[in-house]
């Protein structure tokens, strides 16, 4: 796998965060090999978009076990049996899935999944599905995530939610989740297009993310994995941008282990690091708190198009969120002049210590909106200064 950037198209190696022209987060090329047709989209997404720069989120290349698998039925000698396509998760295109959901395409992969648009037999109604592949579906905690969320389905639906409609198997042992249709643009895609996201929208997709989020934290559900390649911006009938959480029930929670010396030793990967808490990173338990922390460095990225946190390798940036302070919107951007009370509201959001950070997703957008509407753009010494100084 390789990196590249966005912005200039430099390819770098698979270790590599960030652009050394430009400062762009880098994004994975996934590598496709000659066994299966190269996807439409790579990622975690339960949705796909319609047009360039649309669909699901970029991912690490899948493994060769989660490609197509084509093998030959096992027969005696003189039997003469024809071969058998034995079908995998990876290749369901043209199947149909439970006698009931009629799989039209792959829309995107990551490394535990495929995601493929299907339609209902009877209705025609579309519907995302994604098939798990068998590492995640013999993941018990994974597993005992999934099965509590599509119990809260009907509870968890809310236009800023793609929650999860069903989870089943088929009769081959495939486990599979049935999410909504959704159509639009990965907010990853978005800021990298534009470089930045402006203010007033930020804030709204902030206020959208915090209800999805909120309905789920209600319910004891943790998102565990917020990026932005798990936003997907949809459109209305009315002409108007929203923000829609994807991928709550498949959010594996990760842990750096113990010991930041001993990972650091061993190298191991474990994803993306740059939205993960302090707490997620040291293998803490974890509580809504950890995803106000992702939205709030999402948030600076959206305003800024960088991080507020640096480093060359993934274990730099976990290092980096452990031990030293976030940059501030006023040395990343300076031209920008956005208003001081932002600031702190952010740093506030981006504390190590959960407990001295917003303690609700709907906390954290009042406090970033009314923000967005201080004028103060020095010190901050207002009502604002007051409230959210440091």
């Amino acid at each position: 796998m390789t990196m590249r950037c966005p912005a200039c198209g430099t390819t770098y190696a698979d270790d590599a965060k960030f652009c050394t022209r430009d400062g762009s987060r880098l994004q994975a090329v996934v590598v496709v090999s000659a066994a299966r047709p190269a996807p439409t989209g790579a990622g975690a997404g339960a949705g796909v978009g319609a047009g360039p720069g649309a669909g699901v989120a970029p991912a690490a290349a899948p493994t060769p076990a989660e490609g197509v698998r084509a093998t030959t039925a096992r027969t005696s000698p003189g039997e003469g049996q024809p071969k058998r396509a034995v079908l995998s998760h990876a290749n369901m295109v043209g199947q149909v899935l439970d006698r009931r959901y009629r799989i039209v395409k792959k829309v995107g992969e990551g490394g535990m999944s495929f995601v493929y648009l299907a339609q209902d037999v009877s209705t025609a109604e579309k519907y995302a599905i994604k098939i798990l592949s068998p590492a995640l579906s013999q993941d018990q905690n994974a597993m005992a995530r999934l099965r509590r969320e599509a119990g809260l389905g009907i509870r968890l639906a809310h236009p800023n939610v793609c929650h999860i409609m069903r989870l089943g198997e088929t009769e081959d042992g495939l486990v599979y989740v049935v999410m909504p249709f959704v159509e639009g643009e990965i907010l990853a895609d978005r800021t990298h297009r534009l470089g930045r996201i402006p203010l007033e929208e930020t804030a709204k997709f902030v206020r959208e993310i915090a209800d999805g989020l909120h309905v789920a934290h209600e319910l004891k559900i943790v998102h565990r994995d917020l990026k932005p390649e798990n936003i997907m911006i949809c459109r209305d009938a009315a002409g108007v941008d929203y923000a829609v959480v994807m991928d709550f029930g498949l959010a594996k929670e990760r842990k750096a282990g113990g010991e930041l010396e001993k990972l650091t030793a061993t190298g191991i990967i474990l994803g993306t690091p740059e939205f993960m808490s302090p707490e997620q990173l040291r293998g803490k338990p974890l509580d809504p708190r950890t995803d106000i922390y992702s939205l709030a460095l999402m948030t600076f990225e959206m305003l800024t198009g960088k991080l507020p946190f640096e480093g060359r390798t993934q274990q730099e940036m976990m290092i980096a969120r452990l031990r030293n302070e976030p940059n501030t919107l006023r040395r990343a951007r300076p031209e920008l002049g956005y208003p001081a009370a932002v600031e702190r509201v952010l740093l506030k959001a981006m504390e190590r210590n959960a407990e001295d950070r917003y303690q609700s997703a709907p906390e954290f957008a009042a406090a970033f909106t009314a923000a967005t509407q201080e004028g103060d753009t020095g010190g901050g010494t207002g009502m604002f200064g007051r409230l959210f100084g440091r």
